[in-house]
């Protein structure tokens, strides 16, 4: 296996160098080796973690969990259960988003459909907005009539 300086690992892992920098800098991943002129040397392996990264990060994994996670994967003795518990607690926690934006978007649609939308300048979304108590809103966006 030929060395990959950072551009090349960039390229093959959908990372870009900066994320890649960050991610050593914060220990997610081994510091690379480094050549005689100081330039960054990753290998296959170092490629295959950074793809792993860029995979649960791009499914919203804090870098936590993909901290987590790693350890996990490397730990040949490990349990797949808690595996398992960090993936159900991703989907719950999505599953609340979801529900909070089905929320916001009957919110808007409410709103808009409130508004004429013509040369008048009455606009309830205007007065929705500056005059609404946030607990209100946010009790009638939890329970929509």
């Amino acid at each position: 296996m030929i060395p990959m300086n950072i551009g090349e690992v960039a390229a093959a892992t959908g990372l870009t160098a900066k994320a890649i920098r960050y991610y050593e800098s914060i220990d997610l991943i081994p510091r690379a080796s480094r050549s005689a002129g100081g330039y960054r040397k990753y290998d296959d392996n170092d490629v295959q973690t950074l793809r792993f990264v860029r995979r649960a990060r791009d499914l919203g994994f804090s870098i936590e969990h993909v901290s987590e996670l790693l350890s996990l994967y490397r730990d040949r003795d490990r349990s797949s259960a808690e595996v398992k518990r960090i993936v159900e607690d991703r989907i719950t926690e999505i599953e609340r988003k979801v529900a909070e934006l089905q929320s916001m978007r009957a919110t808007l649609q409410r709103l808009s459909e409130r508004c004429h939308g013509d040369e008048r300048p009455e606009c309830p979304i205007l007065d929705d907005l500056a005059h609404a108590d946030p607990e209100k809103a946010l009790a009638a966006e939890s329970h929509p009539r």
